[in-house]
């Protein structure tokens, strides 16, 4: 009997250690996880990293580890996106600005109607769910993720729609932020084409903001200005959308348009401050550069497999129809800026 005791006390400790040792370990996990997580994060604002690269270690640690800070991530990637964006705004003038919404508005509006009826023409030929389907075409044809969060909650969309089309968009943004800029060189594209055809045919801001600097201050500019004038369309297709389904739902306002723009008033009419407004400047590209780490974090094995082949084909075949068609174009001179 008293054997039996010892034998069931030593059995105890080590269950006890092997216990304490397996929560050690994933303590431990967890720690190095954060570890790996900040240092990237401070490489990426730091400059250390380009957008590209910065995109690419985000993936790996995302597709790698599991996101020690899945939720916080994303809403300061949103923040940071915005905040950046009208940083860029401090580099900018004011007169360029205009003319590129000016001569970018009718190719936006064009492009913006004629991805809407292809993307929903190719969700029925994929036969994908409608939610999905719409707000992988509203993602594509105005300005990713920033449109299916505007209109997600006014179609009232559930959690999943949610993650099918903007974990599609974000996989396309990201490819296309490592080869839109090899293609423009490839095709021997000048600043002004490039920016414009990045403009029209990558979804995000971001990626947008990201391809076009790596390319070349003008096409930086000519993109930017291009992008956030698609932007605006966020308003118009928000309350079209309220008023067909009858919903309640709240518009999100893109309101760091307007102040891009004062960025870039202030900018142009204010010179006796460059030494700030360069500095802003160059924080706006820092922070997009972490912006894009924190978005590459964000898409995980989870993301892809929540996709699924309907949806992510649907997204596919849309982005690769309205970039080929928009690029010819540029290239055979009828859209220029």
């Amino acid at each position: 009997m008293a054997l039996l005791i010892f034998c069931g006390a030593i059995c105890t400790a080590r269950n006890g250690r092997l216990k304490l040792g397996t929560e050690r370990f994933s303590l431990l996990e967890k720690v190095n996880t954060k570890t790996i997580f900040f240092v990237g994060l401070i490489c990426a604002a730091s400059g250390f990293l380009s957008p590209p690269i910065a995109l690419v270690l985000g993936l790996i640690f995302g597709l790698t580890f599991t996101h020690p800070y899945q939720t916080d991530s994303g809403e300061l990637a949103r923040f940071l996106l915005k905040a950046s964006v009208v940083a860029l705004g401090f580099g900018m003038n004011l007169h360029e600005v205009l003319r590129a919404g000016r001569t970018g508005f009718v190719y936006t509006a064009v492009s913006i109607t004629f991805a809407m009826c292809l993307g929903l023409l190719l969700g029925r030929i994929f036969q994908v769910e409608k939610t999905a389907s719409f707000l992988i075409t509203v993602g594509t044809a105005i300005c990713g993720g920033s449109a299916i969060a505007a209109v997600a909650p006014i179609i009232e969309a559930g959690d999943e729609e949610i993650a099918v089309s903007m974990g599609t968009v974000f996989v396309l943004n990201s490819i296309a932020l490592l080869i839109f800029p090899s293609i423009g060189w490839a095709l021997h594209l000048s600043q002004e084409q490039f920016g414009l055809w990045a403009a029209l045919a990558i979804h995000d801001t971001s990626s947008v903001v990201g391809a076009t600097a790596r390319y070349g201050a003008l096409a930086l500019m000519i993109g930017t200005t291009v992008k956030l004038a698609r932007a605006l369309w966020i308003v118009p297709l928000s309350v079209g959308t309220a008023a067909v389904k009858k919903t309640k739902g709240k518009i999100q306002w893109p309101w760091f348009i307007l102040f891009f723009c004062l960025a870039a008033v202030v900018n142009t009419y204010v010179p006796s401050i460059t030494h700030l407004t360069t500095s802003l400047s160059t924080l706006g590209r820092l922070g997009l550069t972490a912006t894009l780490y924190l978005i590459g974090t964000g898409i995980s094995r989870a993301t892809i497999r929540e996709v699924g082949v309907r949806p992510f084909l649907q997204g596919v075949a849309l982005w690769i129809l309205v970039g080929t068609l928009s690029l010819a174009l540029i290239l055979k001179g009828v859209i220029s800026f």
